[in-house]
């Protein structure tokens, strides 16, 4: 089996995924995935979106399983089989912020439990951390904390990353800009100009 990712957005797959799609004759992926990739799938392939989750380890080798962005970024990457990476929300956010990925944490807390923490104990080593979120994570009430322990930051809050209606949203702990579906957020020293 093979788990390609097909990057954050439109023309975002890289050779090696195009090629492993086109030599595909099973596809398996989320809707947006194989809208993603749908340019590369050979004629007569057969392409079934992914209904169940848990069914996916039980796949044939000959499978090839679309994970959007990068598969190892919260993605697929946890099923056996090779893993062809993909363009990351994680790196498109930092190129379009121009914020090297050296300094940066991916979290996610998209569909789980936030925990604080180990968020802030990042933030206060210096680091920026990446969340993926979505409509649980309560980001205002993050910011809060960060803003009580002392930590004021930039927050980032992306959407839609890499496609045409591609939003991004600057702000600060104090003042944070809002998140509301599947988003991608940015919480560090951004370099962003502030207004007394």
């Amino acid at each position: 089996m093979k788990i390609v990712g097909v990057g954050a957005g439109p023309g975002m797959l890289t050779m090696e995924a195009a090629r492993a799609i086109r030599e595909a004759r099973l596809i398996y992926g989320s809707e947006r995935a194989i809208d993603l990739a749908r340019d590369e799938i050979y004629p007569g392939t057969d392409v079934r979106v992914i209904e169940d989750y848990g069914a996916l380890r039980k796949l044939p080798p000959e499978a090839v399983v679309l994970s959007t962005g990068d598969p190892m970024l919260s993605g697929l990457g946890y099923l056996d089989g090779d893993v062809i990476p993909g363009i990351s929300s994680m790196q498109v956010a930092c190129a379009r912020l121009k914020a090297s990925e050296l300094k940066v944490i991916p979290i996610t807390v998209h569909g789980r439990r936030m925990d604080p923490e180990p968020i802030l104990a990042e933030i206060a080593r210096g680091r920026t951390v990446f969340l993926l979120v979505d409509d649980s994570t309560d980001l205002p009430g993050l910011c809060r904390l960060l803003e009580e322990r002392g930590l004021s930051r930039d927050v980032a809050v992306f959407t839609d990353l890499g496609y045409p209606n591609e939003e991004i949203l600057r702000g600060t702990t104090r003042c944070p800009p809002t998140s509301k579906g599947l988003a991608s957020v940015m919480i560090g020293d951004l370099g962003f100009e502030r207004t007394p």
